[in-house]
C-alpha cells in the first residue's frame, strides 16, 4: 500500500497544469480598456481577490508591492501608487508622441494624440519594455518579484486598448504571464515567390506552434509544369504534413497564370475602355469564352492532380472593381461574349452603357445599368457554381478534398454586390450542397471599424445559417492605406483583439498572409485564438469549456473526463471540443499523439493500444510520438507509415486506433 502511494504521489509531482491567470480585478481604474486587452487572450474581468493579476489606477493606495509578491501588478501613470513603488519624479515633463518598443525595435509606433509624461527616475531592477522615442524616457517597464511581477506604464492604455502600448500583452508574458490555452485550428495564406529560399521545415514548426492548422497555398504559380517550382511545393507540403498542417490550393480564378495570360491574348478579359483586364496582381481571363474556359479547366484538373493536395480555396471568383461602374477603365466584364449574351437578353450592348452619347448611357438610364448589375451578379454565381463542378470532379479522385469559396461581404456592405457582382446570399447554397466553408473577407472600408467589426459581421452570416462553423473569415495584417495609430500594420494588442473577435463570431479564422505577421506576435497568437475557458479546480485539476480542439498547458500524464488521455506532447494537452475535467493521471500512455489535425471525440487506453474516434473535413494528420506496430482504422489494417512521418487518416467519421 505504501508503494502504490508513493508511485501515485512521484505521479502526480510530474503533472503540472497552468490555469491561473483566467480573471483580473482592477483598483481605482477603468476596467473597460483592459478587458479588450486581457480578455483577447482570455483573461476576463472578475472583481475577485484571488485574481493572478491586479491593474491598478495611478492613485491607488492598495499594498501593491505586498500584492506583488504573489500577484502581477499592472500600475498606470506616475501618481501615488507608482510612487509607492519606487519612482522618484523629477523636474520637467516629456511630450511623448512616438515611442520605440523592444520588441519591435523597427516598428514605428506613433499616439495619434501626444501625452505629456513627468520626468522621473525608474527604482532599481526594472527591466525597460519601451520608452519616448527621441528623449529615451521610459514609458513601459516592470520587473519580476518571488512569485509575481510588476508592470508599470506611463499612462493608461487608452479607450481601445492598444493606441499607445501596441506591445504591453509581450511584456506582460516576459514577466511571467501564463497564457495556458491555445487554438490550432487558425488557416494562413501563403504566396511562395515571398519564401523560395526559406527553410520549408523551419517555417511549417513555427507555423504550427502559432496555431495554423491549414495553409492556403498560391497555387497559380505551379499551374503549369516547372522542375523548381513543383519541387518547392511538394517540398512544402511534406513539410506541412510533417507538421500537422493541412495544405489547400488557393486560386484566384478568372487569374490563371501569368504563362496563361501570355499565351492566349484573344482570351483576356476586358475593361469597359476595351482595355485588356490586367487589374493590380490579377490578369483576368474570359472564362465565358468556351475554349479558355476549356483550357484553364484542364490546367486547374491537372494541377490538382499533381501535388498531395488537402482541399481547394476558390477565392475572389466575381468582377473587378471597388469603384464599380464610376470607373470605366476597372469595369469588368466587358468581353465579347458577355456583350454578346447580354444583348441577346436585353437588346442592347453593355457597352454602351459607359458611352455618352448613348441613349443606353448610364448616367441618364440608371435602369439600364441596373439590368446589367444584376446580370453581373448572375453570371457571378453561375461562374462559382461551374468552378466548384469541376472541382467536384476532381473529388471523385480525392474524396478527401475540402472545398473553401473565399468572397467578399456584401451582407454588412450591401453596395459590394455592384461593385463587384458578389452576392453571398446566392453563393451560400453552393457551399450548402457540398458541406463546403464560406471565407468571408471584410472589404477595406469595414477596417476602420476596429474589432467590433467582427461580431457585426458575425450576427449578419448568423441570419443566413446559425451554423457558424459553415463560415470562415479573413483578417488583411496589411501596410493600411488609412491613416490609423498606433501603427500602419496591425501587431500586438490590436491583432490579438482582432483575431479574438473573430474567431469568437465564426467557425474558423484565416490570416492573410503568413509573412505578414510579425515575429513577434507568433508567440501570443493562437492564445489570442482561443475561445475556450478554464477554471481551477484544485492543484492538479481543472475544468475546460471549449468550442474547438484546444491546446492546454500541462506536463506530465493526464486524464480527461477520469479517462486516460493520449494525445500531448512535452507542453500541452490537446483537449477535444466540450465540457471536460482535466486531471493529473498516475500512469502514461503507451501511445501519444503528439499533434493532431481534425476533431478527436473520445479517446481510450489499453496496455498497449489507444483507440481515437474523430471526424474530419479533410485527411486528418497525426503525429505519433513512438514507433508503432500497427493502425487500424474502423476494424481494418492501415499502412504505418515511416518514422518521423505523418499518419493521413482518411476524411469523414472515423476510429483509429494504434498498437505500440
Amino acid at each position: 500500500m505504501n508503494k502504490r502511494f508513493l508511485v501515485i504521489a512521484a505521479a502526480l509531482l510530474l503533472s503540472r497544469n497552468f490555469c491561473p491567470a483566467a480573471t483580473f480585478r482592477v483598483i481605482g481604474a477603468d476596467a473597460r480598456p483592459w478587458s479588450k486587452i486581457l480578455g483577447s487572450v482570455g483573461i476576463s474581468h472578475e472583481d475577485n481577490p484571488e485574481s493572478k493579476i491586479v491593474v491598478a489606477g495611478g492613485d491607488s493606495t492598495a499594498p501593491l508591492a505586498s500584492l506583488a509578491e504573489n500577484q502581477i501588478v499592472i500600475v498606470e501613470g506616475l501618481g501615488h501608487a507608482a510612487r509607492d513603488l519606487g519612482f522618484k519624479l523629477q523636474e520637467g515633463t516629456v511630450s511623448v508622441r512616438q515611442i520605440r518598443d523592444v520588441h519591435a525595435p523597427n516598428m514605428q509606433v506613433i499616439w495619434q494624440q501626444p501625452k505629456e509624461v513627468n520626468s522621473f527616475e525608474l527604482p532599481a531592477n526594472y527591466q525597460i519594455f519601451a520608452t519616448e522615442r527621441w528623449k529615451n524616457l521610459p514609458v513601459l517597464a516592470g520587473k519580476r518579484t518571488a512569485h509575481g511581477a510588476i508592470l508599470w506604464m506611463a499612462t493608461p492604455p487608452g479607450e481601445s486598448g492598444f493606441e499607445r502600448y501596441p506591445y504591453l500583452l509581450h511584456a506582460l508574458v516576459d514577466l511571467g504571464l501564463p497564457l495556458p490555452l491555445e487554438s490550432e485550428e487558425l488557416w494562413a495564406f501563403f504566396d511562395s515567390p515571398y519564401r523560395i529560399r526559406a527553410d520549408l521545415d523551419y517555417l511549417a514548426k513555427r507555423w504550427r506552434k502559432a496555431g495554423v492548422s491549414v495553409l492556403h497555398v498560391a497555387a497559380w504559380h505551379n499551374m503549369e509544369p516547372d522542375p523548381t517550382q513543383d519541387e518547392f511545393l511538394k517540398r512544402l507540403i511534406e513539410a506541412c504534413h510533417r507538421n500537422a498542417i493541412l495544405v489547400y490550393a488557393w486560386l484566384e480564378l478568372p487569374h490563371v497564370s501569368e504563362k496563361f495570360w501570355a499565351d492566349h491574348p484573344a482570351w483576356r478579359e476586358k475593361t469597359a475602355v476595351g482595355q485588356d483586364a490586367q487589374l493590380d496582381w490579377r490578369k483576368l481571363m474570359d472564362l465565358q469564352n468556351p475554349e479558355c474556359k476549356k483550357a484553364a479547366a484542364a490546367e486547374v484538373a491537372e494541377l490538382l492532380g499533381r501535388f498531395d493536395w488537402d482541399g481547394v480555396n476558390v477565392a475572389e471568383l466575381y468582377f473587378e472593381s471597388l469603384e464599380g461602374a464610376s470607373n470605366p477603365a476597372r469595369f469588368t466584364p466587358m468581353n465579347d461574349d458577355v456583350r454578346a449574351d447580354f444583348k441577346r437578353l436585353k437588346g442592347f450592348d453593355p457597352k454602351l452603357l459607359f458611352d455618352p452619347s448613348s441613349q443606353y448611357a448610364a448616367p441618364t438610364h440608371p435602369e439600364r445599368l441596373r439590368e446589367f448589375l444584376d446580370y453581373r451578379a448572375g453570371l457571378a454565381s453561375r461562374m462559382q457554381a461551374e468552378w466548384l463542378d469541376m472541382i467536384d470532379r476532381s473529388r471523385a479522385s480525392k474524396p478527401f478534398l475540402d472545398v473553401v469559396l473565399t468572397h467578399i461581404d456584401d451582407r454588412f456592405e450591401p453596395d459590394i454586390r455592384d461593385a463587384l457582382g458578389a452576392d453571398v446570399a446566392r453563393s451560400l447554397p453552393l457551399i450548402k450542397a457540398r458541406r463546403a466553408t464560406l471565407l468571408v473577407e471584410d472589404p477595406a472600408t469595414l477596417w476602420d471599424l476596429g474589432p467590433d467589426r467582427y461580431r457585426k459581421l458575425g450576427t449578419k452570416y448568423q441570419e443566413l445559417s446559425n451554423d457558424a462553423r459553415q463560415f470562415a473569415i479573413d483578417i488583411n495584417v496589411v501596410e493600411r492605406y488609412q491613416d490609423v495609430y498606433p501603427t500602419k500594420k496591425q501587431t500586438g494588442v490590436e491583432l490579438f483583439e482582432l483575431v479574438h473577435q473573430a474567431a469568437s463570431s465564426f467557425g474558423r479564422v484565416a490570416l492573410y498572409f503568413e509573412n505578414s505577421l510579425e515575429k513577434q506576435d507568433l508567440r501570443i497568437l493562437p492564445a489570442a485564438a482561443a475561445t475556450a475557458q478554464c477554471k481551477q479546480i484544485s492543484a492538479d485539476e481543472l475544468q475546460l469549456t471549449a468550442f474547438e480542439p484546444t491546446r492546454v498547458a500541462w506536463q506530465g500524464p493526464v486524464e480527461v473526463d477520469g479517462r486516460l488521455w493520449p494525445v500531448q506532447n512535452s507542453n500541452f494537452v490537446l483537449a477535444p471540443a466540450g465540457k471536460h475535467i482535466l486531471r493529473a493521471a498516475v500512469m502514461r500512455s503507451p501511445v501519444t499523439i503528439a499533434d493532431f489535425n481534425g476533431d478527436i471525440h473520445s479517446a481510450s487506453v489499453s496496455q498497449q493500444r489507444i483507440e481515437l474516434s474523430y471526424s474530419a473535413r479533410s485527411r486528418a494528420l497525426a503525429v505519433v510520438n513512438q514507433t508503432v506496430s500497427a493502425i487500424e482504422v474502423d476494424g481494418a489494417g492501415f499502412p504505418v507509415p515511416a518514422p518521423g512521418e505523418p499518419v493521413a487518416l482518411p476524411a469523414g467519421q472515423h476510429t483509429v486506433s494504434f498498437t505500440r
